[in-house]
C-alpha cells in the first residue's frame, strides 16, 4: 500500500477536562470502502462540551460517564462538511450511487452503527448499542481530514454554503428529527419550544415548514430572543416569568412542546404547558431532574418522548428542504481549527451565541 500524500492537522481530547492538543501526523490511505473527506467546516456542539467532560450531570447526584465511548486520544467534532478527496477500494463505485464523485462538497452524517444489528437494519443506526460514531469512536471533525466508514454516510450538499452545511449533520438533524415526532400538528394549535441556543433556533428555523406553526420561544437569556424572532418565532418568553405562563394555560396550553435546554425547570415547564392530548420531546442534556405525577400524565393524556439524533435518511431530506432555500439561515460564527478549545470554554459558560463553526482548511 503507497504512502498517504496526506498531511493533517488536528487537536485531540487526551484527558478529559482538559485543553484539546494540537497534533500533526500523517493521514492514512482509505482502506476497502473507506472515504477520505477534507474537511471545510466543522461544527462545535454543546454535545462536545459534555464528550470534552466526560459526563453529564443528571442533577440528582450522580454523573453518567460517556469517558468509556470517547477512548482518548481522540478527535471530537460531530458536524462536518468538506471535499471528497480519496476512496478506498470499491467505494468509488458506491459513492457514485450516492451522486458522489471525487471533487464533491458533501455533509457526513456521523452517527455510524455497527451495520448489523436490529437498529442498524431498521434504519436506526442512531440506537445501535456497538456505534462507530464520528468525533465518539472514531476521530472526527476538530481536524483537516476525516476517514468516513462508507459512503452512504456522504449527503451532497448541494448549493448550501458549508459553514451553513456542517451544523445540519447534529444541531439541524435533531431539531428535525424532534419536530417530525409531532408531525402531523394540528392547524391552528400552538407550539412551544423552550431554548434558543444552536439546537434550538434550528428547531425554530424548522417549525413552519415542518409543523405549519410560528412556535412560542421560551429562554431565559434576553440576548438570543432577537435571533429566535429572526429565525421565526411567533413571540419569546422568559420562562421564569409567571405571567407569561399563566397566559399559556389562559389560552388553553400548547399542542407541542420541544425542550431543547433539558434541567428539571425546562422539563417542567414543556409539560406543564401542554394542553390535553398534546405531545412533548425532550431533546437536551444540560442536566437536572424534576418530579412527575403519574396521575397528571394519565388525566391530561399527554405523551412524553425522547429523541436524540436523526437518521442518514433524515439527514438527506433536511440537506434536500435546505437547498430549496426556504429556511432562514443559521447565525453561524466562524473561526480558526485553532480556537477550538477557547469555543469550547465559551460554550460550557453559556456565553457563544449562534453557532460556532471551525473552518480547518484556513
Amino acid at each position: 500500500m503507497n504512502a498517504s500524500p496526506y498531511r493533517c492537522r488536528c487537536f485531540k481530547l487526551v484527558r478529559h477536562g482538559e485543553p484539546m492538543e494540537a497534533v500533526i501526523e500523517d493521514v492514512r490511505p482509505p482502506a476497502a470502502g473507506e472515504v477520505l473527506v477534507r474537511i471545510l467546516a466543522a461544527g462545535v456542539c454543546h454535545s462536545d462540551v459534555m464528550l470534552y467532560e466526560g459526563f453529564v450531570d443528571t442533577g440528582t447526584g450522580r454523573k453518567i460517564d460517556l469517558s468509556r465511548g470517547v477512548a482518548a486520544p481522540r478527535v471530537l467534532g460531530h458536524e462536518i462538511a468538506g471535499e471528497v478527496v480519496a476512496f478506498g477500494e470499491g467505494a468509488e463505485a458506491a459513492a457514485r450511487a450516492q451522486g458522489v464523485q471525487i471533487g464533491d462538497k458533501v455533509v457526513v452524517f456521523p452517527w455510524i452503527g455497527c451495520g448489523n444489528c436490529f437498529y442498524c437494519n431498521a434504519d436506526q443506526e442512531p440506537l445501535c448499542s456497538n456505534p462507530r460514531n464520528l468525533g465518539l469512536q472514531r476521530d472526527g471533525g476538530f481536524s483537516q481530514y476525516a476517514m468516513v466508514p462508507e459512503a452512504k454516510y456522504l449527503v451532497p450538499a448541494g448549493n448550501l454554503p458549508l459553514e451553513q452545511a456542517a451544523p445540519y449533520a447534529c444541531s439541524g438533524l435533531t431539531a428535525f428529527a424532534a419536530l417530525k415526532k409531532l408531525a402531523p400538528f394540528p392547524t391552528g394549535e400552538k407550539l412551544l419550544i423552550i431554548g434558543a441556543g444552536g439546537v434550538g433556533l434550528s428547531g425554530v428555523r424548522f417549525a413552519k415548514q415542518i409543523l405549519g406553526v410560528s412556535p412560542i420561544v421560551a429562554d431565559i437569556d434576553q440576548a438570543k430572543w432577537p435571533l429566535a424572532m429572526e429565525a421565526g418565532a411567533s413571540q419569546t418568553i422568559d420562562p421564569r416569568d409567571p405571567d407569561a405562563l399563566k397566559a399559556i394555560a389562559k389560552a388553553g396550553g400548547v399542542a407541542g412542546a420541544v425542550d431543547f435546554v433539558g434541567t428539571g425547570d425546562s422539563f417542567a415547564m414543556g409539560l406543564n404547558a401542554l394542553r390535553k392530548g398534546g405531545k412533548m420531546v425532550s431533546v437536551g442534556l444540560i442536566g437536572g431532574a424534576t418530579p412527575i405525577t403519574p396521575a397528571m400524565i394519565v388525566f391530561k393524556s399527554v405523551t412524553l418522548m425522547g429523541s436524540m439524533v436523526g437518521t442518514v435518511g433524515e439527514l438527506r431530506e433536511l440537506i434536500a428542504l435546505a437547498n430549496t432555500g426556504v429556511l432562514p439561515p443559521l447565525p453561524v460564527r466562524t473561526m480558526a481549527l485553532d480556537d477550538v478549545n477557547d469555543v469550547i470554554a465559551k460554550l460550557h459558560a453559556g456565553t457563544f451565541p449562534g453557532r460556532a463553526v471551525l473552518l480547518p482548511a484556513g
